[in-house]
This record gives C-alpha cells, sequence and structure tokens, in this order.
C-alpha cells in the first residue's frame, strides 16, 4: 500500500487541498481526487469528512459557505451532540445518531475492576467497527439517500472525524470504485492531521486513564477498519454484495451515484 507522504495542506498546484485549514476543525477534509471506476476520478468540493462543527469560527463558516455545502451529516450519540452543539443556519443538518459504545465499553470494564490495556483497547475498537457494519447499517444507508437525492456539497462527521465518520468515507469510497489501498490511506490520514481534545491530557493527568490508551482511543489503526472491512468479506462474500443488500445500493444505485460524483 502506497502512502502518501505530501502534505494535504500543500498538494501540486494544479489540485485543490484535501485537508482544510480552519480555526475550528482539525480533521475536515475533502474526499475529491481518489480513482475510482471507470478510470474516473471523484469530483473535488462535492463531499467532506470531518470532525465535530460545534467549534467552526465565523470565517470557517464563511469559508464552508463558499464550498457550498448545503447538509450536515452528524453520527454523534445523544450526549456528543448535547456538549458540543451547534446550529449554522447555512446547513441543513440530518442527526443519523450513532452512540459512542467504546466509552461505555471502556467505563464498564474499569467499574468492573479490569485493566485497560493498549491492547485491550485495540479488540475493543474493532468490535466497535464491526458493529458498524451490521447494527448501524441504517444510519449509513441513510447517507447514501441523501448522497443521490441532493445536488449540494456535503459534509459528514462525528466527534473526531475518525471511527463512525472513517467508516462513513470507506463505504462511499468503495461504492465509487476506489481501491481498498487509497481507502486505508484515506483512513490514515486521521493521524497526520486530528489533533485530540484538550481535555485529554486532564484525563491522562487525573490517572483515569493511561496516555498509551488515550493513544489508542484518540487514533487510528488500520487494523481498526481492516476489522470491519473482513466482516463484510465473510458475512456478504464482498463489499458489492453488502452494499446492495444491507444499504440498498444495488448497480443501478451505484451507477447513479457513480454519474454524480465521479468524473
Amino acid at each position: 500500500m502506497a502512502i502518501t507522504t505530501a502534505s494535504p495542506f500543500s498538494p501540486d498546484v494544479s489540485t485543490p487541498a484535501r485537508a482544510l485549514r480552519l480555526e475550528g476543525s482539525s480533521n475536515f477534509r475533502d474526499l475529491g481526487g481518489y480513482a475510482g471506476a471507470d478510470g474516473r476520478h471523484l469530483q473535488w468540493r462535492r463531499i467532506f469528512r470531518s470532525d465535530h462543527l460545534a467549534d467552526l469560527s465565523a470565517d470557517d463558516l464563511q469559508t464552508l459557505a463558499g464550498l457550498g455545502i448545503g447538509h450536515t451529516v452528524d453520527f454523534r450519540g445523544v450526549r456528543e451532540r448535547a456538549t458540543q452543539s451547534y446550529a449554522w443556519p447555512q446547513f441543513t443538518r440530518h442527526a443519523f445518531m450513532i452512540e459512542p459504545t467504546v466509552v461505555q465499553r471502556t467505563q464498564a470494564l474499569l467499574e468492573a475492576g479490569s485493566e485497560l490495556t493498549p491492547a485491550v483497547t485495540v479488540e475493543l475498537m474493532k468490535e466497535t467497527y464491526r458493529s458498524f457494519v451490521f447494527d448501524n447499517a441504517d444510519r449509513f444507508a441513510r447517507l447514501f439517500q441523501l448522497l443521490l437525492h441532493s445536488d449540494a456539497p456535503l459534509v459528514f462527521h462525528c466527534t473526531a472525524g475518525k471511527d463512525r465518520t472513517g467508516w462513513a468515507a470507506a463505504l462511499i469510497l468503495r461504492a465509487l470504485g476506489v481501491s481498498r489501498d487509497e481507502v486505508m490511506e484515506d483512513y490514515l490520514l486521521t493521524n497526520a492531521l486530528y489533533q485530540g481534545p484538550a481535555a485529554a491530557a486532564a484525563v491522562v493527568a487525573s490517572g483515569r486513564l493511561p496516555r498509551d490508551v488515550l493513544e489508542v482511543l484518540w487514533r487510528v489503526q488500520a487494523p481498526f477498519l481492516d476489522s470491519a472491512l473482513d466482516l463484510v468479506e465473510r458475512e456478504h462474500g464482498g463489499m458489492d454484495r453488502y452494499l446492495a443488500e444491507v444499504l440498498g445500493m444495488d448497480r443501478a444505485a451505484r451507477a447513479q451515484l457513480a454519474a454524480r460524483y465521479l468524473e
């Protein structure tokens, strides 16, 4: 797998920047440019992924208005949305809620007196990704329907823009014919961009969670995404069947998606 070493902020002058420099978001980026089906590429400035949008500044909102973004898809759970809420009038907001079960599982382990090690946390993360495949499939199906029925540029996000958002990005890219290697490249880009919450330092200082455990929770690893992709292969014999049978994206729907977002 070839991992891009060039800065996502400083691409060739003929190519738009993949990552946008915003004051209130560190993981806001464009899915454009990836090689898709039939030698075509994803159009730039149509589909974006991000961490949460609650801290966007006035300048950030002006930047996004210039991109023509009309919809936000928020995958965060109830408590996350209440803690870091936003209501920017320029966007139509869609709440496709997926609760952050890894947080609940880590808390349950700690309350039971179990030791939370990096290895245990990795397994919890992999379990979380596998849950996206079936337990939360309807939310991702709704995202595809929105992509099919709206021409306005769209941004989808969760809190950090890495797990729920990472799986959504993987599904979109695979549905448009992007290779698994390039999907992984996009996924791992979070580690070069995302700046964890300031509260994480306080958590470490308090002794509630070790630093190496937080490193697992606030970064991404290839085995996380692979655990979901491999489950799709085992249970459905491949992404094509999964998209059609579980997410309602049959051949005709994918052709429509490609016609809208590939060039």
